[in-house]
């Protein structure tokens, strides 16, 4: 018999993988945990039936929630990420020397500790001195802080469940509040290409455009993510994305990548039409 994991992304429209074995499986206090293990893509975690990240593109995502803000905000030294349980966006800041300080934000403590154990290409970063967990809301615990923080990094679940608060007003203010003035902000944004995700995309852009100043979106193309074409939010008081970036310093720390790149930094601003009037709609 054979075991396919099926993720349905619209009604009319699904992703399949073929499994080869569930490794573990748990429906913690928040949502239900399952990681499996598969010939195309490695091993990859769910949560609620919905795909976080397959050990085989799992790079795309955490390259580029980390490394284009890093690129714009080089002396980034205290940084805040929200969510984040399994490891992946702590292990490309550790890249940086420079980093003096991670408090990691995650809501479900199971997220981090099957991560650990089964996941252990994204979740050996967990255990630097550099980083704290907090295992609590991270729209709670935001609101505690102002002027506190260099960059802040959600990476949150879809926008639904425990991650549902992460894409509020109140939280994109609070946000901008915990930032230094000179902060940024960076978020995954969605999917541009389904309807209903499309529609979160917008809804998101919009809040956090007025919240910052600045507020950009770029793009990856994650196959195992809806559509393939997933984007991040970039925003910050001060800074943009592209025009205060350094490039040349980047490229002067031999950080190795397998997707991020300075060339493809400045292109993935470049978005396709249908997305800019996605955009624009809401900014108008």
């Amino acid at each position: 018999m054979e075991l396919w994991f099926t993720e349905e992304h619209t009604k009319n429209a699904r992703f399949s993988i073929k499994v080869k074995r569930a490794l573990f499986n748990k429906t913690s206090d928040f949502q239900r945990i399952d990681i499996f293990e598969s010939e195309e893509y490695g091993r990859f975690l769910t949560l609620d039936g919905y795909m976080m990240l397959t050990e085989k593109d799992e790079f795309i995502y955490h390259e580029m929630i980390v490394h284009v803000p890093m690129c714009a905000k080089k002396d980034a030294k205290n940084i805040l990420v929200i969510g984040g349980g399994d490891g992946g966006t702590a292990r490309e800041l550790l890249r940086y020397d420079t980093i003096e300080n991670i408090d990691l934000v995650e809501i479900d403590e199971d997220v981090v500790l099957s991560c650990k154990e089964y996941l252990p290409f994204v979740a050996k970063s967990l255990d630097d001195e550099r980083v704290h967990i907090f295992y609590e809301d991270g729209l709670k615990f935001v609101r505690r802080y102002e002027n506190a923080y260099d960059m802040i990094i959600v990476d949150s679940t879809d926008p639904f469940g425990p991650g549902e608060g992460l894409f509020t007003k109140e939280f994109y203010g609070n946000c901008y509040k915990a930032l230094k003035k000179d902060g940024v902000l960076v978020n995954q944004h969605e999917s541009p290409f389904y309807e209903n995700d499309a529609a979160a995309c917008q809804r998101a852009h919009k809040r956090i455009a007025d919240s910052f100043p600045i507020s950009r979106v770029y793009s990856a193309h994650i196959p195992s993510y809806p559509s393939g074409h997933w984007l991040f939010g970039f925003a910050s008081k001060n800074i943009h994305p592209v025009k205060d970036a350094d490039f040349d310093y980047w490229n002067t720390l031999g950080i190795k990548t397998k997707y991020y790149n300075t060339n493809l930094h400045k292109g993935a601003f470049y978005l396709p039409s249908y997305v800019w009037d996605l955009l624009e709609e809401v900014e108008k």
